[in-house]
């Protein structure tokens, strides 16, 4: 039973902690600003995993600096999306902003599921979503709400479409268009939301890799004609592979004449609404009826920030309204209560990190830090079409570059290999971290480019060294394959 010492121990714990907070700050922002100089990724080593299943459980106590030093031991054996050399993967490195956000989100601890428990911050959840409903081309009927990310994002677009579009006695009639592009969290979502494989159609995608239109109208009509119930088309706003953007304003012509719910996947480009220059680009994004948005993609902040937008509220509302007795609220009217706009009940202050950047940054800061990573993608274009082995296998569009090495002398077999072995030493060698993906079942390099922090030089300066490093992987496999011995003639 907790007594009088019990407290004195916490009271004693809180005083250490705040001395150890400014002290913790600075150290992070140092090792933020120090990633030139360090490894892209690190992997824990077989003794490593040991004495680090160690630490997993409590054992006995340990001096608070002690364990946040055990913390940043442990989170420095990951990619470092902060490097300047990492173009892995979509995610962009989280500006400091947002983590200092978290902190501030964390300390409180408000829980956003009702109004009366945190009216400030579901205010400004409130307040921005309508903002960048309105920014994206929604009308003022928009609604939506803060998630862990594109996959929660997709699992409720496609809930609230299901309840809209399909009657329950006939769900298992309906029927779903998505591309062979479309991310995979979206089949996962439709399987959780009691779809099966044999409901959804794969539209094959045009020589750009977006969805082909022709195809998806005969897709609909041969539907129709076998008794299915189209309901739903997924439109990807930015694919995974290439960036590439489906034709959205078709697409929602399409969706309008024949009564389907379209739903747009724009976890990462949807960005691009943002920018005072490149906003076209996405044309037809405000025509959704909903849209998932992953600002920890492409608006600098860390993992967990997505969103769910739909183009009317009350269809969000729809799908996951409920009442409890242990659940009630006098909030007003004009306000939301968000545990009925997604599955979640308890649920953090999520939107209070994009808002303390954007507040901070500004409008016009964000919109120019945008355009910088489509400049850098297209200054890594432009730098390697200098090279005559490389073939550019999908131009640079929304901050993504994806390209192959290829040799005359080489099949198709060899070239993914050589390909691989290029993305590992490039990892390995720490100059950069770009891997590998598959288009029409090729390997393929793939670069995204969305760190604000670099600058077009250094992108050059990779292109550079990923030259000379492709050129040397192939010199060692013909000095290899030249001291192979010749193959036996055998005699008769």
């Amino acid at each position: 039973m907790a007594g009088p010492n019990s407290v004195r121990l916490i009271d004693n714990m809180l005083a250490s902690v705040i001395l150890e907070v400014q002290s913790l700050l600075r150290r992070l922002l140092e090792i933020d600003m120090s990633h030139a100089s360090s490894s892209i990724v690190r992997h824990l080593d077989a003794e490593g995993i040991k004495t680090t299943e160690s630490m997993a459980t409590p054992g006995e106590p340990q001096e608070l600096p002690t364990a946040i030093d055990e913390a940043i031991h442990i989170f420095q054996h990951s990619m470092q999306l902060n490097h300047p050399s990492s173009f892995a993967y979509i995610p962009a490195c989280p500006s400091p902003l947002a983590w200092l956000g978290d902190l501030l989100t964390s300390f409180f601890n408000a829980n956003t599921a009702i109004w009366d428990l945190s009216s400030g911050p579901s205010t400004i959840e409130q307040g921005l979503i309508r903002w960048l409903a309105s920014e994206i081309g929604m009308p003022s009927t928009a609604g939506g709400c803060f998630v862990s990310g594109g996959s929660m994002a997709n699992l409720a677009c496609i809930v609230a479409a299901r309840d809209k579009m399909l009657p329950p006695c006939r769900r298992a009639d309906g029927v779903i268009y998505i591309s062979d592009q479309t991310h995979l969290s979206v089949a996962k979502s439709l399987r959780i939301a009691g779809f099966f494989n044999d409901q959804i159609r794969v539209v094959p995608s045009d020589s750009k890799l977006r969805m082909d239109v022709a195809s998806l109208r005969e897709a609909i009509l041969r539907d129709r004609q076998q008794g299915c119930i189209p309901f739903l088309v997924v439109g990807s706003c930015g694919t995974t592979n290439t960036g590439s953007i489906d034709p959205l304003n078709d697409l929602a012509d399409i969706a309008q004449s024949e009564n389907l719910w379209f739903h747009v996947d724009g976890a990462y480009a949807a960005t691009i609404a943002l920018s005072v220059t490149h906003r076209g680009l996405v044309y037809g994004l405000g025509r959704a009826d909903s849209l998932t948005w992953d600002a920890h993609k492409w608006l600098f902040q860390t993992f967990g920030s997505g969103m769910v937008f739909v183009r009317r509220a009350r269809d969000l509302e729809n799908s996951f309204a409920v009442e409890g007795e242990y659940i009630r609220s006098f909030a007003p009217k004009e306000t939301t209560n968000f545990y009925n706009l997604s599955p979640e009940l308890s649920r953090p202050a999520r939107a209070m990190s994009l808002w303390l950047t954007m507040r901070v940054l500004g409008r016009q800061r964000i919109s120019d830090m945008i355009d910088h990573g489509i400049l850098l993608a297209r200054s890594a274009e432009d730098e390697l079409r200098r090279y005559p082995m490389w073939q550019i296998v999908s131009p640079a569009t929304a901050g993504i570059l994806v390209f192959r090495y290829m040799q005359v002398d080489l099949g198709e077999d060899e070239l993914d290999v050589l390909n691989l072995k290029i993305s590992a030493r490039l990892l390995t060698e720490n100059v950069a971290a770009i891997l590998t993906t598959k288009i029409h079942g090729r390997v393929v390099l793939r670069m995204c480019t969305m760190n604000p922090n670099v600058q077009p030089e250094t992108v050059i300066e990779i292109m550079r060294k990923l030259n000379t490093l492709a050129e040397d992987e192939m010199t060692q496999k013909i000095t290899k394959d030249e001291a192979q011995p010749m193959p036996q003639v055998a005699s008769r």
